[in-house]
């Protein structure tokens, strides 16, 4: 059996509420982040602004120089974006570090209903990111990470549109590349728990309905538009919606299954 790989455990990015929920490995931090078609990514813009930025952004964790590399090895995290936005202008102008910047994220997969509004949570996985950011300037890098980047929106995309970028859509995309120093994440799954004062009373368990309603994003039809003039939906659409959609009920319900000693649960 091989050995599990972490991240280290620093004042940045150690869990202090509900700790038995964290988690340093490298595997379920590194899927939560590629799980995600949509990443925050703050850093500080300068001097002269006191307030952090935040970014919505896509990316997704992989490694250029060990493309074999799995889930829970360490990679990099590549983000997407346009050449003359204000984090890429940063990360240009940093010094060889790089730009320090979080990388953030969570997943919803379902409503915790207790007998009290204190004890309501939610079913959710969530991760966090330290590193810093600097611009990728090997094309075949770029390339790469592109590639990888637009496969994740939908599965063989890359390959089903005009590919490659002409010279216009290289110029103006620009790729970040994350070397992370620390993350963790943090997962809530099972079910409802309340104070033994709600359990014990009857006219409070008598009268109140409590569950789990499980969360999942679904992907709809898909509806023609643009001018494409293919008239079927093909089949690595098709096919992408179909198990997806399965894959995140499955995860959804499967969460709800899960069962932690009461005092854990909130």
């Amino acid at each position: 059996m091989g050995r599990t790989l972490t991240y280290p455990k620093r004042s940045s990015n150690t869990v202090n509420r509900y700790k038995h929920r964290a988690t340093y490995d490298l595997g379920p931090i590194h899927a939560i982040i590629n799980a995600s078609p949509v990443l925050h990514v703050s850093f500080n813009p300068g001097p002269d602004d006191p307030f952090p930025t935040i970014l919505p952004m896509i990316g997704q964790m992989g490694s250029f120089e060990y493309p074999s590399a799995t889930i829970d090895e360490p990679l990099e995290c590549y983000l997407h974006g346009y050449v003359s936005s204000r984090i890429m202008n940063l990360a240009r102008a940093s010094d060889d570090d790089g730009l320090p910047i979080c990388v953030a994220t969570s997943q919803v997969d379902g409503l915790i209903l207790s007998l009290t509004p204190n004890s309501h949570s939610y079913n959710y996985r969530s991760a966090v990111l330290h590193g810093y950011a600097n611009l990728v300037t090997d094309e075949q890098e770029k390339l790469w990470a592109m590639k990888m980047i637009t496969n994740s929106v939908l599965d063989n995309r890359w390959d089903n549109s005009r590919v490659p970028p002409d010279k216009a859509e290289m110029s103006s995309t620009v790729i970040l590349k994350v070397k992370v120093m620390d993350g963790s994440g943090k997962i809530r799954d099972g079910g409802v728990s309340d104070e033994r004062k709600d359990t014990e009373d009857p006219q409070v368990t008598g009268r109140i309905w409590t569950g789990v309603v499980p969360v999942w994003q679904t992907f709809g039809t898909p509806v023609p538009s643009g001018d494409g003039k293919l008239a079927e939906v093909p089949e690595h659409i098709t096919s992408y919606i179909e198990t997806k959609n399965k894959q995140n009920q499955a995860l959804a319900e499967s969460a709800v299954v899960v069962k932690l000693p009461p005092e854990e649960q909130h």
